[in-house]
């Protein structure tokens, strides 16, 4: 029940497969490369068949961290304006560390209680000389939903290209492929850590430079294309089973532990993911005794280094940032799990908050 998913069983295979057959340099000439380069090629058709785009416009880099600073330098080197960055408020950290990073104003656009950005709001933060707009498709603490769609068509006019961050929706909704340039994560929908997935639409202003000395690992891209595949064949089939179960959670905790509220889009949101927050209770405490009862999972901010820091995105839909549990679901889950999962939580948070008052 967290935000990062074990590796799946088929791409625990495609993995080793590929580690036997994929090893050498794709970038080479003799026989063992040629293999390798053919199932690079596999993967990113794969990828890119899974997001309804082109395999040209499909990119890997060592690390979704890295995928995110590339999107936006790559922007940022070929902008013809030396305008602002324009984000919103709950997007990840790391895209908003590199758009800081760049010497470019930026502008962060705040977003209601729900965690969803007004999109006339987004859109008329950007300017004619705006460089770029980052807009995140789901948020990766709360599961809520951001209108790119409506972004994308109105900033489209002004020549703004859009990136979107996917990390948290790649392999369990469709994406709309309205961004100018993509990052997803292959951990969190069941693939291998140690990559990531970078798309760059054709047409797009992007500077490649930084990918010129640097090698992919045919094996870790073969398992992400695998997850990816899997997941999304799974959302297909589970997601309304597993939204209807983050329905309950949602409706229960309200119901029936006092000050604790589920924050995040009721409605306009991811299938799996719930975020609770809990008055008069620390939310690394609530972790650690969820834990010992076989539950696994989060507190404190998604998208940080430290773990335990307050979360900026639930500071900025003005939610409590302390006491907070964020929690995955499986497309495996069962009713029983969530039955077992509402009976502990009343209970420790109970325990907890008779241990600090």
């Amino acid at each position: 029940m967290t935000s990062r998913a074990p590796l799946g069983t088929a791409a625990r295979e495609a993995l080793l497969t590929a580690l036997d057959t994929g090893w050498a340099d794709p970038t080479r000439l003799y026989g063992e490369a040629r293999k390798a380069q053919l199932l690079l090629d596999a993967a990113k058709e794969s990828i890119a068949a899974s997001l309804g785009v082109r395999a040209d416009e499909i990119r890997f880099t060592p690390s979704v961290a890295l995928a995110r600073r590339r999107a936006l330098a790559g922007l940022v080197s070929v902008a013809r304006q030396p305008g602002s960055v324009v984000t919103s408020a709950v997007e990840h950290s790391a895209i908003i560390d590199a758009a800081q990073a760049f010497g470019h104003p930026v502008v962060e656009v705040g977003v209601g209680t729900d965690g969803q950005v007004n999109p006339n709001d987004f859109v008329a933060a950007c300017r004619p000389d705006t460089a770029l707009a980052c807009l995140q498709i789901a948020n990766q603490e709360v599961g809520t939903l951001q209108p790119v769609e409506v972004v994308s068509e109105g900033i489209a006019e002004l020549g703004i290209p859009l990136v979107c961050d996917a990390s948290a929706a790649a392999g369990y909704i469709n994406i709309p492929p309205v961004w100018s340039v993509l990052t997803a994560a292959p951990e969190s929908f069941g693939g291998p850590s140690g990559i990531g997935i970078l798309g760059v639409r054709t047409g797009v202003r992007w500077n490649p430079s930084d990918f010129a000395d640097e090698s992919t690992s045919v094996p870790l891209a073969t398992a992400a294309a695998i997850a990816l595949e899997d997941s999304s064949r799974q959302a297909a089939q589970h997601a309304t089973r597993v939204s209807a179960l983050v329905d309950l959670i949602r409706t229960r905790v309200t119901a029936e532990i006092p000050d604790c509220l589920a924050v995040g889009h009721p409605i306009q949101r991811l299938p799996h993911v719930v975020t609770i927050t809990c008055m008069y209770v620390d939310g690394e405490t609530l972790v650690r005794e969820l834990d010992r009862v076989g539950f696994s999972v989060a507190s404190g901010s998604a998208c940080v280094a430290d773990d335990l820091l307050p979360s900026h995105v639930l500071a900025a839909m003005g939610a409590l940032t302390h006491g907070n549990l964020r929690i995955g679901l499986p497309w495996n889950v069962t009713i029983q799990d969530v039955e077992r999962f509402m009976l502990e939580l009343p209970r420790i948070v109970a325990e907890a908050r008779g241990k600090l008052l």
